[in-house]
């Protein structure tokens, strides 16, 4: 059975689906079995992994809302033993339509467990908001993966996102744990980072990655060609970082005995 790990923050632009593409990437170039789910209206994963989501016939939106059988909608990325399960703007109106649906909060994880068997691993990028798909993803995780920009007021908002983690556990899914907090768009010249980063830390203790992402341009360019930081920039600081990244997740999977 494959860990299922949700990238969740409801503050945008912190680096979640970059995180959520170039870790699983780079998992996949370690030997892992590797499934990423988009379950962001704006399928930034999809595209950014080199699909045309207005092209693609069936996403994840037919699996949660219709009932389709997932095995059919997911795609083989050009990586070995990286799938993806795509999304695209049919998506926006799904938590409308999930409203009313019996077990609506457990949809996804109903969508994923035919195929949990076949992955090492299933990483779920998040939507940047706490509704009804964001919800679907904690039921359906054994643990949720937090970026942190470094920047100001980098802990805003967190409360609220620890509170609906609680809430979650408390009430429809008791195994939901933290797996590890992520330092983004680090800068070691600036005090501000480095401040940052001792708050986190300070905060979230040994959950916080050794590894911190830095701010790298060629990060951001990446998705907008449909690569992934390993194929547009591989000697670049940010593919570096996700490799050293990887590395340290796989690392501490092994120390808890978990792979």
């Amino acid at each position: 059975m494959s860990k299922i790990i949700a990238v969740f923050n409801q503050k945008g632009g912190v680096g979640k689906t970059t995180t959520n593409m170039n870790l699983t990437t780079a998992l996949a170039m370690e030997g892992y079995r590797v499934l990423t789910v988009d379950i962001d209206p704006q399928g930034n994963t999809t595209s950014g992994f080199g699909f045309e989501k207005e092209k693609i016939e069936n996403n994840i939106y037919d699996a949660i809302i219709n009932g389709d059988d997932v095995k059919n909608i997911i795609l083989t990325t050009g990586f070995k033993g990286l799938h993806i399960l795509p999304s695209n703007i049919d998506l926006a109106g799904s938590e409308i339509e999930l409203a009313d649906k019996d077990g609506r909060e457990s949809r996804l994880r109903n969508v994923l467990e035919p195929v949990a068997n076949y992955y090492d691993y299933i990483f779920i990028d998040c939507p940047p908001s706490l509704g009804l798909l964001t919800i679907n993803a904690l039921v359906a995780s054994d643990a949720v993966l937090i970026p942190i920009q470094c920047e100001y007021y980098a802990l805003e908002g967190v409360g609220q996102l620890l509170n609906t983690v609680t809430l979650v556990k408390k009430s429809l899914n008791p195994k939901l744990g933290i797996e590890g907090v992520l330092l983004t768009m680090y800068d070691s010249r600036t005090n501000l980072s480095v401040q940052v980063a001792e708050e986190v830390r300070g905060y979230f203790k040994d959950k916080v990655y050794q590894t911190n992402i830095p701010r790298n341009i060629r990060l951001a360019e990446a998705p907008s060609f449909g690569q992934t930081i390993f194929e547009y920039a591989p000697q670049s600081k940010g593919s570096k970082a996700y490799l050293e990244l990887a590395r340290e997740f796989i690392e501490r999977q092994e120390r808890n005995g978990q792979k």
